[in-house]
C-alpha cells in the first residue's frame, strides 16, 4: 500500500495497469510517458519477450512537492499477459494502491478478457488487497473496432464490483489521460479516508490532481475542457 515518510514527508503511490496480452496496457504507458514533461519523468524501463511482448513491468516515476513541502511519487507498472507469467503478474499487484483493467472491447475477446479480470480479482485477493474497496478503473480499449462492445453489454464484469467505466483507443492516446485521472480521483479519495491527507498532510484532491497533470500535456483530451478538480 502507499508508503507514507513522515519525516522526508513523501508519499509513494503504486498503480498497476492489468490485463490480457495484447490489450493495450504497455500503450497506455507509452502514450502517458510522451505527454509527460520530461523533467518530472523517470526512464520508462520495458523488459521485452523474444516475441516482442512486454515480459515484466513498465515503471515510471513521477514526483511533485505540494505547496505543504509534501513530496508526492507516483509509480506506474504493468503486468506480463500472457498466460505462463501468472506469478509475476501477483507479484507485481503486492502494495499496489490503484489498478488500471485494460480490457478488450471486441466481442470476440470478451472471454479471455472475463477470465483475466476475475484472475485479478483473485491475485488482489491473494495479496491480501480488498477489491472491493480498492480504486479500480476499467479502460475498454479498441471501442473503434466494429465488433466492440457497448456499455450495455459489460455485465459480465460487473457482477462482483461496479467499477468506473472509461472507453479508449490507446494506440490513438484517446481516453488514455482519462483513465489514469479517472483512477487518481478514486486513489486520492481512499488514501485520504486513511491517512487524511487534507487534514494531516494538507494536500487537498484539487492539489494533488493539479499538480499531477500539470506536469502533462492534455491537449485532445477531455481533461483540456474541463480542469483537474
Amino acid at each position: 500500500m502507499a508508503q507514507f515518510n513522515a519525516d522526508t514527508r513523501e508519499i509513494a503511490v503504486k498503480v498497476v495497469y492489468y490485463g490480457p496480452a495484447l490489450s493495450g496496457k504497455t500503450t497506455n504507458l507509452q502514450s502517458l510517458f510522451q505527454k509527460i514533461d520530461p523533467k518530472v519523468r523517470g526512464r520508462l524501463m520495458t523488459l521485452d519477450t523474444k516475441d516482442d511482448r512486454t515480459l515484466f513491468f513498465d515503471m515510471m516515476p513521477v514526483f511533485f512537492r505540494t505547496r505543504a513541502g509534501v513530496k508526492v511519487k507516483l509509480k506506474l507498472y504493468t503486468v506480463p499477459g500472457q498466460v505462463m507469467h501468472e506469478s509475476t503478474r501477483r507479484i507485481v499487484l503486492q502494495g499496489t494502491d490503484a489498478v488500471v483493467f485494460v480490457a478488450d472491447s471486441r466481442r470476440s475477446e470478451a472471454a479471455p478478457t472475463l477470465a483475466y479480470w476475475n484472475n485479478m480479482l483473485k491475485n488482489l485477493e491473494a495479496n491480501g488487497l480488498d477489491y472491493r474497496t480498492l480504486p479500480i478503473v476499467v479502460q475498454m480499449n479498441k471501442r473503434d473496432l466494429e465488433d466492440a462492445r457497448g456499455d450495455g453489454e459489460l455485465g459480465d464484469l460487473l457482477r462482483v464490483i461496479q467499477p468506473r467505466i472509461v472507453p479508449a483507443v490507446a494506440i490513438r492516446g484517446e481516453g488514455v489521460l482519462e483513465t489514469l485521472h479517472a483512477l487518481l480521483q478514486l486513489t486520492y479519495r481512499a488514501l485520504d479516508r486513511r491517512f487524511g491527507l487534507e487534514s494531516g498532510w494538507q494536500v487537498s484532491e484539487r492539489e494533488f490532481l493539479g499538480q499531477i497533470f500539470a506536469h502533462v500535456d492534455v491537449r485532445g483530451s477531455r481533461l483540456a475542457e474541463a480542469p483537474a478538480r
